[in-house]
């Protein structure tokens, strides 16, 4: 069968199975639009939250990265792992124990201040839109191959798909939609590492094959893969990173920027006690576990793929002609991805030949021209978002399996998505119109305004992801820093303080604030983002980048809003045992939902 029919097929039928279950869980009053009701199983939750935080940036985009980067980019792994430990064990308990809808609503409540919930709407709101633009990205990536349309096209798609399942099921179908989401995206994942690695290292476990013997050669596969890499002039994959700083900062960035991600947080106030909160924290932790302990094999299983291909006869022989890449069924792949505008290539010195080496390296480059090769890398393109979908086709999979990693990617963008937008909406109608402008608001009114606040939503965050400012995960970074620097701050001190309204807004406003500036600076946008948008400038404190500045917003909320709040009156006394009453229990038995 036509492969283009094998990826509509597929990526049709999961559509299909989305829009059905949506239609099957439509919600039909606030509390299943929000929270699905309270009555979601802890081992659902966990599947669902799995997919919900496994994004396009997990799926599509991180794989890429670490193998164009090599091991320094494991800090995407250690940061949102680590965060989300932090997220099970520091704030979700003691967030579904307080029993509110949104984070905002907890902020609002605990902080005795209307401001203090408008200014955690505006960070969730600029830190959540931050972050749909990423799955927006890798929704665009993935069709444009696999439907052979371009990415406007895609993103347009995509739009519509959860258009039918979000807006019309709210949290109760989005819940139950986000565990189909995650059947199909790790089944899409793992299959094609089994392959890759039994090809590379006959081991059938991605992850141990890793750490074995290249099948080929007999020496050590990361041993292999650096010998490659060095030689075309590139950074060993295992080097030691050269940033201590600035990957420290990262990696708390994201950490406690996972800790404070609003769609995640909101999974939790799904379930029906504190008890099954931990236990579905538990169990999402599994359900990551499952795709993140492949992704490094993933990554260098495919840079050594590529490498090998540009170089069949490796880098003491000629590079790949054209004429191969044209005639030979191998480099199919590469034509199919240059159509997207994703991959591109160009024979600069009219050899016949395509150079695929560093030439910022100069005794490669020097090689490259006694060589004859020219003193240009002529690999001029390779969007890192498309390895993992990409990959079945490096590997010469069947058709099935390119067809399963398309509906898997696109799985991975739209569950995360659908979760992003849901938070957004819930916050415009639950803490916007409910909570501020109009608290008289019907429930039938607040239901038809959290529908339109979505449709909204998705327009915007449609019409952003045409313009991303930079690759799925890049981004996706960016969000985890503001939610860092803006909402993790207040929603630990709301919990293990007693820090009182004034702090919790200038602390917020200030990590918001500062954050977001030195994000435009370093990345040279000021007022209108450029047309070199993926490059960043130069730092503009020490070492760190935009990516890392999390961390430092992340403490300066905390020090404005401590100094703030020891410079004025202390907390009222019914928030003061509101507080002791969250964190600490009282009685015997787990505490219920209220």
């Amino acid at each position: 069968m036509d492969q283009f029919v094998l990826n509509w097929l597929f990526i049709g039928a999961s559509f299909a199975l989305y829009i059905g279950i949506a239609i099957w869980a439509r919600a039909g009053s606030t509390s299943e639009f929000y929270a699905a009701g309270r009555g979601v199983h802890p081992v659902v939750n966990g599947m669902a939250t799995g997919a919900d935080w496994m994004s396009a940036a997990s799926f599509i985009s991180m794989a890429g990265l670490i193998a164009f980067t090599g091991y320094d980019n494991s800090s995407f792994l250690m940061g949102w792992t680590g965060g989300y430990v932090l997220l099970a064990l520091m704030l979700a308990p003691y967030l579904r124990k307080f029993g509110k809808y949104t984070v905002s609503e907890f902020i609002g409540d605990r902080f005795y201040s209307p401001t203090a919930r408008l200014v955690a709407v505006i960070c969730l709101i600029v830190a959540s839109t931050t972050y749909v633009i990423g799955q927006m990205t890798g929704v665009g990536v993935a069709f444009g191959r696999f439907l052979e349309v371009d990415n406007t096209t895609g993103l347009l798609i995509g739009a519509c798909v959860v258009f039918a399942y979000a807006v019309f099921g709210g949290m109760k179908g989005v819940t139950y939609t986000q565990v189909a989401q995650y059947v199909v995206l790790i089944v899409a994942y793992t299959i094609p590492a089994i392959f890759i690695s039994l090809q590379l290292t006959g081991n059938p476990i991605p992850g141990l094959g890793l750490f074995g013997d290249h099948a080929a050669s007999g020496e050590p596969l990361l041993a292999k893969l650096d010998q490659i890499v060095t030689e075309l002039g590139f950074a060993a994959y295992t080097e030691h990173h050269a940033d201590t700083l600035n990957m420290v900062l990262f990696t708390l960035s994201l950490m406690i920027g996972t800790a404070g991600l609003p769609h995640v947080i909101m999974r939790f106030f799904t379930v029906p006690t504190v008890a099954s909160a931990r236990w579905s924290a538990g169990w999402t932790l599994v359900f990551i576990a499952l795709l993140y302990l492949t992704a490094p094999a993933v990554g260098a299983m495919a840079r050594l793929n590529i490498s090998e291909m540009m170089w069949p006869n490796g880098t003491d022989g000629e590079p790949v002609s054209v004429e191969m890449m044209e005639n030979d069924a191998r480099y199919d792949w590469m034509a199919t991805w240059q159509k997207t505008g994703l991959l591109g290539w160009e024979d600069k010195n009219g050899d016949g030949k395509i150079a695929y080496f560093n030439d910022k390296n100069a005794d490669v480059k020097a090689k490259a021209e006694a060589a004859g090769w020219g003193s240009e890398n002529e690999l001029t393109n390779f969007n890192r978002d498309i390895l993992v979908l990409a990959n079945p086709e490096i590997a010469n999979l069947p058709g099935w399996v390119i067809a399963l990693v398309a509906a898997g990617g696109l799985a991975a963008a739209l569950s995360t998505a659908a979760g992003l937008l849901l938070a957004i909406s819930s916050a415009v109608s639950h803490d916007l119109i409910k909570g501020a402008i109009n608290p008289s608001i019907s429930e039938k009114g607040e239901l038809l305004s959290a529908r339109i606040a979505m449709a909204v939503a998705i327009v915007v965050a449609t019409y952003l992801g045409l313009n991303p400012p930079g690759f799925a995960a890049q981004t996706v970074a960016l969000a985890f820093g503001l939610a860092a620097a803006s909402i993790f701050p207040a929603l630990m001190m709301g919990i293990f303080s007693k820090v009182n309204n004034k702090g919790a807004v200038a602390g917020m406003l200030a990590g918001l604030i500062v954050t977001l500036i030195y994000i435009f600076l370093h990345k040279g946008w000021f007022f209108i983002p450029d047309t070199n948008r993926f490059d960043d400038a130069d730092p503009l404190l020490g070492t760190i980048k935009s990516t890392s500045f999390g961390a430092v917003g992340a403490l300066i909320n905390f020090a404005v809003a401590f100094a703030v709040s020891k410079a004025s009156e202390p907390i009222p006394a019914e928030i003061d045992e509101l507080v002791e009453s969250v964190r600490i229990p009282k009685g015997a038995g787990a505490a219920q939902a209220k």
